[in-house]
């Protein structure tokens, strides 16, 4: 395989070999080659503007991973990261053994061997996984390439209602997917992915784009919408709905949103990229049953952000 993707304003190319075979939610993102004879290869073009891959990603499938270069900054039961300098201009480049939480060996080995290309070893007895989302998605360190493009991924259910987007977002297992469910079922919304969001900004407004992973909710489309407020949920005996202040919400949504804190540039940058989102989006914290009460309650809330 040799195609074209993007995820935000992020387009990249993808080589691989035909064994490997991406999920069918990340093949959602790919943007083709343009009309056949009319592109050279790693060039498409929609709506008369030539799209060029900044960043290209080989994938070859191996029998075993090497050990990669350089000195080890993040430490987790499912991923290691290493970081070394380039030869010449000194950047730091990274390189990732990726594994699987419960699993003793990673499955993968991810390295950049420059600024605008990385490299990955697949081990081949895990072909068979790569359906799964964030097994395939994991493989390309895409948040890394996103916070430089002032783009961040939320841990929320995204919902679009009314021609914007709501974002319900909490730990796993509060009851995003479950608040998304409410307002589909009494108001109608759609819910545009279950589990993710790209955070992004157009024209000045903030807003909310598909991802390739989806959770458990098996709902993924690769829409952009702006966003009418963040909805940061709890479990609660009544439903109570307040405006939160900068200040208050920043944790919230640090909390969900994915950090490379290994990396302090690209840290810093996306603690930039929330008080940022914070100056012009509202974040409401909804304390909330599993009832029709729970979305009169919210809606009353976001009305109240219109007067």
């Amino acid at each position: 395989m040799d195609k074209l993707f993007q995820i935000g304003d992020f387009i990249f190319r993808l080589c691989c070999p035909a064994e490997v075979t991406p999920p069918e939610n990340f093949m959602k993102f790919e943007i083709g080659w343009g009309l056949p004879g009319e592109r050279e290869p790693g060039l498409s073009e929609e709506d008369g503007v030539l799209k060029v891959p900044e960043y290209t990603y080989h994938i070859e499938v191996s029998d075993y991973l090497p050990e990669p270069d350089g000195k080890i900054v993040a430490r987790r039961p499912d991923l290691l990261v290493f970081q070394r300098q380039a030869e010449g201009d000194g950047q730091l480049l990274e390189s990732r053994l990726i594994g699987v939480k419960g699993r003793p060996d990673p499955y993968a080995c991810y390295r950049e061997t420059s600024a605008n290309r990385g490299e990955i070893l697949l081990m081949q007895d895990e072909l068979r996984d790569l359906h799964i989302d964030p097994l395939f998605t994991s493989l390309l360190a895409l948040e890394r390439r996103l916070v430089r493009k002032d783009q961040m991924v939320l841990h929320c259910a995204y919902v679009e209602y009314r021609g914007e987007a709501i974002l319900f977002s909490a730990p796993s297992e509060t009851g995003k997917t479950t608040q998304a469910g409410l307002w589909e079922k009494y108001r109608g919304s759609r819910t545009v992915n279950g589990d993710r969001s790209l955070l992004g900004k157009k024209e000045g407004r903030w807003i909310a784009q598909g991802w390739p992973v989806c959770g458990t909710s098996e709902v993924c489309h690769n829409e952009a919408i702006p966003i009418k407020a963040v909805v940061m949920l709890s479990q609660a005996k009544e439903n109570r709905a307040e405006k939160l202040k900068p200040g208050q919400a920043f944790p919230l949504l640090y909390s969900q949103i994915t950090v490379n804190k290994w990396n302090m540039p690209d840290h810093l940058h996306t603690m930039d990229l929330i008080e940022d989102f914070l100056r012009s989006v509202p974040v409401i914290h909804l304390g909330c049953t599993i009832s029709e009460e729970a979305v009169e309650c919210l809606e009353e809330a976001l009305q109240s952000l219109d007067a």
